[in-house]
């Protein structure tokens, strides 16, 4: 009886968490429905993006002029950034979005929300203030997981008596390597997650910013798969300061080289309750540096630029760490052997507005040369990860046009880690819930050690869009590679045929049922081929279909 009355608690909760979020009244998320259009118009050269490479929710204001025809001409899509000296205040898009997974956890880039088998949904909206340089923007996220059981792997840190994990580690912990924080089930009950959104206080003098908050950071030019930074886990406390989007003209001579953006920031990075037991490192300093150029004249619509993180546990808290992040080489100075966490990637973007043409490019590394400039040449393909995409329009008329995405991405480990200690992409042997907040990725959604191929196609029209996409993921092949490891060579390779992998067919839709309301859906098949790298569970499947409402203001 005790326990139908807490189901029947948890159910009314859940009932009136649904009824509650269409009485709200309702602006913009991050790689929202409506920014999916203004990037189309940036493709065809008849916007200009806000950002170079960092992006946040404050960081997308976009611009358009009030004459443009475009083909969603329904919506005020024009935010202009107020004067210094005007007080403005706006009320954010309000948005519930709801999922259902028939047997897997499926879904990213999705903030706090865990998508796992069952029923989940989530519900955002807030408001944003803007007034003598300050911006002050109130954006929280309330999700709720149904979180039913599915078959999933026995985890890494059972019977390991190098760590203290606990008992929950032990039951949904990750099965890849024993030193990271990513469950692959949040518990065995529906739980409700509140989280801080895109939230924060902010204060800029032209294009001099600096900030205190949660916002979400996107950093390069991946659509899909960043692998840095993107909006797929929680959020986390941050200060950030640097140089919005800024152009660059050499005094005197008058002469405009290009546009700059630079940020550094430092947050509060938090474990999930499914890890260790050790109170002394639930929490990590997460510091990180962008920097990007946009040259003018012939080689307008390039951009290049750079981002590096480094994370390092909270008690050694210390602002030094932005200069370790400054060596080309990945090494740290203010701190022993390997203490630090360190990832870097390269981006580069080249837009060509005259054909409607975009080529993306980000390349990564999750380690140090560890012998200098000697190491970088003789192997300067270690840790390597990378995210490959290109995007092209088809212009059917005025009023019916598509866009063609495709997007490439490897998170495997290199191959010189067969002859070393088997790791993977996103984990570290000393901070050890790797590169994850509260149990979740922070960077590619799809997680670390597999890879990505993915081919969309959007067709944009006036009153929403409708997007087929098929994708192929190999996920954590290097779990495969290193389940073995203590094994004779011989026998390593075993079950080399058990790879897991996913082949996703979908179709997503929005529709702007009038000027101030959206409806959007998608639904989701998914074969899941090994899904426990087991040859005698070869095959299984998922269904995710989702719908979602939100009211524009």
């Amino acid at each position: 009886m005790e326990l139908i009355m807490i189901y029947r608690y948890k159910f009314i909760c859940f009932f009136t968490f649904l009824i509650f979020s269409f009485k709200i009244s309702a602006q913009e998320v991050l790689l929202s429905d409506n920014e999916r259009f203004y990037d189309f118009l940036a493709l065809q050269g008849i916007v200009e993006r806000p950002y170079l490479n960092f992006r946040t929710l404050s960081d997308s204001i976009w611009i358009i002029d009030k004459d443009v025809i475009h083909p969603w001409t329904s919506l005020n899509l024009g935010k202009k950034r107020v004067l210094n000296n005007d007080i403005f205040m706006r009320i954010y898009d309000t948005e519930l979005f709801t999922s259902y997974n028939s047997s897997i956890p499926y879904g990213q880039n999705d903030g706090a929300l865990w998508q796992g088998k069952g029923i989940n949904s989530s519900i955002t909206g807030g408001v944003r203030f803007e007034g003598y340089g300050i911006e002050f923007t109130f954006k929280p996220q309330i999700s709720f997981s149904q979180n039913l059981n599915f078959n999933y792997i026995t985890p890494a840190y059972v019977s390991n008596s190098d760590y203290d994990f606990s008992n929950k580690a032990d039951r949904f912990g990750d099965y890849g390597v024993k030193y990271i924080d990513a469950p692959q089930r949040f518990g065995d009950e529906p739980f409700f997650i509140y989280d801080w959104g895109d939230s924060e206080i902010r204060y800029v003098w032209k294009t001099i910013t600096i900030g205190f908050g949660t916002e979400s950071i996107w950093l390069g030019p991946a659509r899909i798969n960043p692998i840095i930074h993107s909006n797929n886990a929680p959020t986390y406390p941050k200060l950030d300061l640097g140089v919005r989007k800024q152009p660059v003209t050499i005094p005197k001579l008058n002469w405009y080289i290009g546009d700059i953006e630079a940020r550094a920031w430092w947050g509060y990075l938090s474990e999930s309750e499914y890890f260790d037991n050790d109170t002394s490192n639930d929490h990590n300093l997460i510091t990180g540096f962008s920097f990007s150029y946009a040259p003018s004249s012939l080689l307008k619509g390039l951009t290049i630029g750079i981002n590096r993180i480094m994370l390092t546990k909270w008690d050694e808290f210390d602002f030094t760490g932005i200069f370790d992040l400054l060596n080309p080489l990945m090494q740290s100075s203010s701190t022993g052997y390997d203490e630090r966490d360190q990832r870097a990637s390269m981006v580069f973007s080249y837009l060509f507005p005259s054909v409607g043409f975009e080529l993306y490019f980000e390349w990564a590394r999750n380690d140090g040369t560890g012998s200098g400039i000697y190491g970088l040449i003789r192997n300067p393909f270690h840790t390597q990860a990378f995210t490959l995409g290109g995007r092209k329009n088809i212009i059917f008329n005025s009023a019916f046009q598509g866009e063609l995405l495709v997007e490439i991405t490897n998170l495997e480990s290199t191959r010189e880690y067969e002859f070393a200690y088997p790791t993977t992409f996103y984990a570290h042997h000393i901070i050890t819930q790797g590169h994850t907040n509260r149990g979740q990725w922070i960077g590619s959604g799809s997680g670390s050690g597999g890879n990505s191929q993915y081919l969309g196609f959007t067709l944009f029209y006036k009153k929403g869009y409708s997007a087929l996409f098929i994708q192929r993921e190999g996920i954590n092949n290097d779990y495969l590679w290193f389940r073995k490891f203590d094994e004779p060579l011989s026998e390593k390779f075993e079950e080399d045929y058990n790879f897991k992998a996913f082949l996703s067919f979908g179709i997503n839709n929005y529709l702007n049922i009038y000027s101030h309301f959206g409806l959007f859906s998608s639904i989701v098949y998914t074969e899941i081929i090994n899904p426990t790298y087991d040859h005698h569970n070869k095959y299984d499947m998922n269904f995710r279909a989702s719908i979602g409402v939100k009211y524009i203001f």
